[in-house]
């Protein structure tokens, strides 16, 4: 059973208080994580902002960008601990861990750490009332502290997606994993010792949400920043931490995601394309898609089509042969789930596939599994169509005009995400135009360019990770200006 500490300014830190870590497969107890309190988390706050003002903050950025390599490179070299970390918490398949989560957690140190060799600059020369000039150039600096709230789907992926600009940009960080995934935040502090980053650079705090690290670390005044993914709600409640002394946030939120199928896509593509929006990594993905639009021509055999993907996966332990489809993250989620599922069918949902629990071997049979599911024939004002569900589900309904699919896709609180599929490029480009969505595919999901923008509209965030993007959190602009 592994012991899972706080990592704080190098050190391994535990306290009095633990809570358990269960493998979602089946619910065994696999791990104690030690609960950081207000001591915990001010001794991390602490160590960051040390290490901001010394050692950390007097590297020259090629130094920084090549212990970014090396972090990266120290997580290639331990790629199976990563793997087993990852699959022991979340339960999900080995090819999706070993094939996503872990070479993007490395990539992510890499890609931020090349951008920041060439960080744009503008420059201005202003002629001054007394006939000189003065020359106004801008500067980046690292913003400072940041407070790292990370959600549990992709745990390695979507942390070092925060974690890698903010060092890269020269900030320090304390990072508070899910409760439920505290194993590669843990593990990437062995490696950060490992490859001699400063101490107090890279720091791990243990716990919940309100009353627990997760409201500690977002109130706390040392901390100069905070970027979270996950719920809407949470990040309400996060910004108004944070709100006590005006400090920033950067939020990537809920989602509730729409599909688009045109009578003229490639039909098997789109199918396919759809099955993995819905389904993937048990459909506990932000970009998920949960609601399916398909133009009325071929409504009845896109839902065939899509109710038989569903029907076709194999569930089982991520290292089994052939399992593509993991248990949801725990018992506590899929209670949640369950209980959109049944709301579906009170509500006069059609089942066209799942619904319910599937029959577990008895080794599994206390694990979080959930069958995936397809639903037509609910009103758009269902609570299933409404609000996100987080889990292998979607519900596909018919339009019959370009107009009507836009109106329909747009009209919920959220806009993170939409897939559109149609052979025509002009529907395409006006699609794209159309949707209040922050990052829209054609005839692709989830193809992603690390350079582009990502982050939602509406309800589901609040600025924009990737690329240059990431420098307008994890950097101030300072202006100097130069009387010549």
């Amino acid at each position: 059973m592994t012991d899972f500490r706080n990592f704080i300014d190098g050190r391994w830190v535990e306290t009095g208080k633990t809570f358990d870590n269960r493998d979602p497969v089946d619910n065994r107890l696999i791990g104690r994580v030690h609960e950081a309190g207000d001591a915990e988390v001010d001794a991390a706050a602490r160590a960051a902002k040390a290490a901001l003002r010394g050692p950390w903050g007097q590297l020259k950025t090629q130094q920084r960008v090549e212990l970014l390599h090396a972090v990266a490179d120290g997580i290639t070299r331990r790629f199976d601990d990563f793997v087993d970390a990852e699959i022991a918490d979340t339960g999900k398949p080995y090819d999706l861990a070993s094939h996503l989560d872990i070479p993007r957690g490395a990539a992510n140190f890499k890609i931020f750490a090349d951008l920041i060799r060439n960080v744009p600059n503008e420059t201005f020369d202003l002629e001054t009332p007394d006939g000189g000039h003065a020359l106004n150039y801008g500067m980046r600096v690292p913003r400072g502290v940041i407070g790292v709230i990370c959600p549990w789907n992709l745990p390695l992926l979507l942390m070092t997606w925060k974690v890698g600009p903010a060092l890269a940009c020269g900030n320090t960080v304390v990072v508070k994993p899910s409760e439920d995934t505290p194993g590669t935040a843990t593990l990437l502090g062995e490696v950060m010792n490992d490859v001699g980053v400063p101490a107090g650079v890279y720091n791990v705090v243990h716990g919940f949400g309100p009353g627990s690290a997760g409201e500690k670390l977002s109130r706390h005044p040392l901390v100069d920043g905070i970027t979270f993914t996950g719920e809407t709600r949470t990040g309400e409640a996060i910004m108004q931490a944070a709100a006590v002394g005006v400090r920033p946030v950067s939020f990537e939120l809920g989602g509730k995601n729409a599909g688009i199928v045109f009578a003229d896509a490639d039909f098997d593509r789109a199918v396919a394309g759809i099955a993995r929006a819905a389904f993937d990594n048990t459909g506990q993905v932000c970009l998920g898609t949960e609601r399916v639009y398909v133009q009325r021509p071929i409504f009845e055999r896109f839902v065939a089509a899509l109710g038989a993907r569903a029907r076709g996966f194999k569930l089982g332990r991520p290292k089994d042969p052939g399992v593509n489809l993991g248990p949801l993250i725990s018992q506590r989620h899929r209670d949640k789930v369950l209980g959109f599922y049944a709301r579906a069918k009170e509500e006069g949902a059609n089942v066209v596939a799942g619904g319910g629990v599937p029959d577990m071997p008895d080794g599994l049979a206390a694990g979080a599994w959930i069958q995936p599911t397809v639903w037509t024939g609910l009103p758009e004002s269902s609570a299933v169509i409404q609000q996100e569900i987080f889990g292998p589900c979607c519900h596909i309904a018919p339009f019959d005009t370009e107009e009507e699919a836009i109106a329909l896709a747009n009209a919920t609180p959220y806009g993170l995400a939409a897939t559109v599929w149609t052979s025509n490029v002009g529907t395409a480009h006006r699609l794209g135009a159309a949707l209040d969505v922050g990052i829209c595919w054609i005839n692709s999901w989830f193809l992603r360019d690390l350079r582009t923008a990502f982050g939602g509209a509406k309800q589901s965030g609040i600025g924009r990770e990737g690329g240059v993007h990431s420098l307008e959190f994890y950097t101030e602009l300072r202006n100097v200006c130069v009387k010549l």
